[in-house]
Parts: structure tokens; C-alpha cells; sequence
């Protein structure tokens, strides 16, 4: 009464790869070529992420708080509940994977480059997305990290 019960690919209807290539006309070089070019896409997504950049049109954005004084207080009161975390009160990042705030490297980007970092995030790295924050928030915190020094 123990029946095993055995289904090919000829039972269920579908082709075995080869037949699909055969009846297809698809070479099976091309079959090949496109799971390499797929596996080549994924292996160098880690590396896209190393190189955050903000779209253009983005990093042309003008700052609105750029004029108002309180823009940096208000900012560093926000930093102090969003970002300090991982940055650290002084933005250095010490003892973490966060980026140190006060380099050269962050500081010589646009306000409207670092508001599109902050609203959008790096998850793939580490920095999550502060899109919930208020705009006007995003943007005072970008006046205090201007305010950091090295």
C-alpha cells in the first residue's frame, strides 16, 4: 500500500531547459550570457551604495533656512534626538559605521545634496531614511552640520 508517486517534467507539462532552448530558437550561449550579466548586476550593487550620491537636480537645491538664524540651534536640538546615535554629539561617527560629519568630504557637499541624504537615507549602509521628520527639521539640521568643526 506505500506508493510512491514520481512527477517529471513531462508529466506536469513543462519543458526540460533544453527543450525550451531547442523549440525557442535561444541559444544557449544567450541563456548564459544574460544569468552572467545578472549576477555580475548583483555583485556590484554593494558597491553603488559606497558611492551615495545625491541626484543633481537634488544637490541644487537651495537651502530656505539658509537666512534664518535659530535655523542652526533648532537643528542641533533635532540632531540631538534623530542622529546622535550613531554620529555622536560632535558628528565625528566615533566607534560606529557612521559617517564622521566634520570631514571634508561631508562638509564640501551642498546643503541641498546633504537635505537629500538625510530625507531619503542609505539603508544599505546603515543610515535610515528621516523622511517622518517635518522638511523644515531636515533642513535645520543641515545648518548645524555646518556648524561642525574637525
Amino acid at each position: 500500500m506505500n506508493r510512491t508517486t514520481r512527477f517529471s517534467a513531462k508529466m506536469v507539462g513543462m519543458p526540460r531547459l533544453e527543450e525550451f532552448v531547442n523549440r525557442k530558437g535561444i541559444p544557449v550561449a544567450m541563456v548564459l550570457v544574460a544569468a552572467l550579466l545578472s549576477l555580475a548586476m548583483t555583485a556590484t550593487a554593494p558597491a553603488a551604495a559606497d558611492r551615495w550620491e545625491a541626484p543633481s537636480k537634488a544637490a541644487a537645491r537651495p537651502n530656505p533656512e539658509a537666512k534664518n538664524p535659530a535655523a542652526p540651534a533648532n537643528g542641533r536640538r533635532s540632531f540631538l534626538q534623530a542622529c546622535i546615535n550613531c554620529h555622536g554629539e560632535d558628528g565625528s561617527g566615533e566607534g560606529s559605521r557612521a559617517a564622521d560629519l566634520r570631514s571634508a568630504s561631508v562638509q564640501s557637499q551642498t546643503d541641498g545634496a546633504l537635505f537629500w541624504k538625510i530625507t531619503n537615507g542609505n539603508t544599505a549602509n546603515g543610515m535610515p531614511s528621516f523622511a517622518g521628520l517635518p522638511e523644515t527639521e531636515r533642513w535645520d539640521i543641515v545648518m548645524f552640520l555646518r556648524t561642525l568643526k574637525q
